[in-house]
């Protein structure tokens, strides 16, 4: 394919895969803690069919949203102002990054943490965990697609990158829990993206195009920036 020889399509893909990547933890931590209520015999399969059922779910969600995003005739007309079915999800999904991106901000700085909370509750069979596993993967995969349409139109792109996360997460799940937890401020970095992101959906879903070169720059140097800030802190 054409597309795999130019360099944007690799940092689109590197991109995005970080972002499903970082975006996923809160979905590992769940799937932990539902496995961990298993028997433990029982805890690996679970967390692995959860994973495979999040990669189906999520390609699915995909495939949808892409779809309705096609859909460019308007549906909403005002005076000369015209909205589409793919610019009123733009919007509404630009939206949903800003705000669930902000709150995730302020939950980490205010510190509110509500560890234990599902802790009371025991589960006592594999498919009442896979069945909530997959239930609460449906409302996590929500910001990490329309990241990845908001980072690229290409699907296959979308679609890989989804992939990768999800057999990275299969293989390091437990690992990148750690990792993440102890870098809180790569935790909070990606969500700044996504803001930033949020935005560049809202002004796309008003008729405004936003070069996403500017936002792969500036995600690859925040980026940069933070690893070196990692690097010194331990000194």
């Amino acid at each position: 394919m054409e597309i795999f020889l130019q360099l944007d399509t690799w940092i689109a893909l590197l991109t995005l895969t970080f972002l499903e990547i970082v975006l996923g933890i809160d979905n590992i931590i769940f799937i932990s803690i539902v496995a961990g209520k298993l028997p433990q015999e029982k805890q690996r399969s679970a967390r692995f069919v959860g994973l495979s059922l999040a990669l189906i779910v999520r390609i699915i969600m995909l495939f949808g949203i892409t779809i309705l995003i096609g859909l460019t005739e308007p549906v909403i007309e005002v005076y000369e102002f015209k909205l589409s079915w793919r610019d009123i999800i733009l919007v509404i999904g630009g939206l949903f990054l800003i705000a669930k991106s902000t709150s995730e901000i302020h939950h980490k700085i205010a510190q509110d943490t509500e560890e234990g909370k599902s802790k009371n509750k025991m589960i006592t069979s594999f498919s009442s965990a896979i069945f909530q596993i997959v239930m609460l993967d449906i409302i996590f995969s929500f910001d990490s697609i329309l990241t990845a349409v908001g980072l690229t139109d290409k699907i296959i792109l979308m679609v890989i990158a989804v992939i990768i996360s999800i057999i990275v997460m299969m293989i390091f799940a437990k690992a990148i829990s750690n990792f993440i937890n102890n870098q809180p401020t790569l935790q909070v970095l990606a969500l700044s993206f996504l803001i930033l992101i949020g935005f560049m959906l809202l002004i796309e879903g008003v008729h405004y195009e936003v070069p996403k070169g500017y936002i792969y720059f500036a995600v690859f140097f925040s980026l940069v920036v933070e690893l070196i800030n990692m690097k010194v802190r331990k000194r």
